[in-house]
């Protein structure tokens, strides 16, 4: 069996702060020598009006291995939007990038080999938000990057329990439109 870690998939949800707190990153993780890193190089080179790709920070100029990539889902066309997604929630992407490795679920050996691209979601209205807790909004995206790598390179969740729970997990939006909610 190979150490290369071709690709990793995963996401998670985490919710429990105020509207427009929640995060609901997507990661790919794989080797950068390979096709992964191709697909790296070009999605940092090859910016997009509204949806610009940043490297994951701890400040200004110190990115975080394995280098990330973050791609907002959302367009951003608010500076307030930009500074918050761009501050905050970049920050926390690196964090959980960087407590991954801390943690072992990216082995540090590989911190150079591997690459990640970070899908972030960030709801629009959060410019809305009066007194917005920076704290709680950095702790909430942190988790959620973590808990994405996690679930990425555990390979979870597995075919067998999704096999076992396909009947059982009903989609939230689908339930809410079969009670005529939305």
């Amino acid at each position: 069996m190979s150490d290369r870690i071709i690709m990793r998939v995963g996401e998670a949800l985490v919710a429990g702060g105020p509207p427009g707190t929640a995060a609901e990153p997507e990661v790919i993780i794989g080797e950068l020598d390979g096709p992964f890193g191709s697909a790296f190089a070009k999605l940092l080179g090859d910016q997009v009006v509204g949806h610009t790709r940043v490297l994951a920070l701890l400040n200004t100029d110190v990115m975080v291995r394995p280098p990330t990539i973050c791609v907002s889902k959302v367009t951003v066309d608010s500076e307030k939007y930009t500074n918050i997604l761009m501050g905050t929630v970049q920050y926390a992407t690196a964090m959980g990038v960087l407590d991954s490795v801390r943690s072992g679920v990216i082995p540090k050996a590989k911190a150079n080999d591997l690459g990640i691209i970070c899908s972030v979601w960030l709801a629009p209205t959060i410019v809305n938000v009066d007194n917005l807790d920076h704290r709680q909004l950095f702790d909430i995206h942190r988790k959620g990057t973590a808990l994405a790598i996690q679930k990425a390179m555990n390979n979870e969740p597995s075919i067998d329990w999704l096999l076992e729970n396909q009947e059982k997990v009903i989609h939230k939006y689908f339930e809410r439109g079969l009670k005529g909610e939305i």
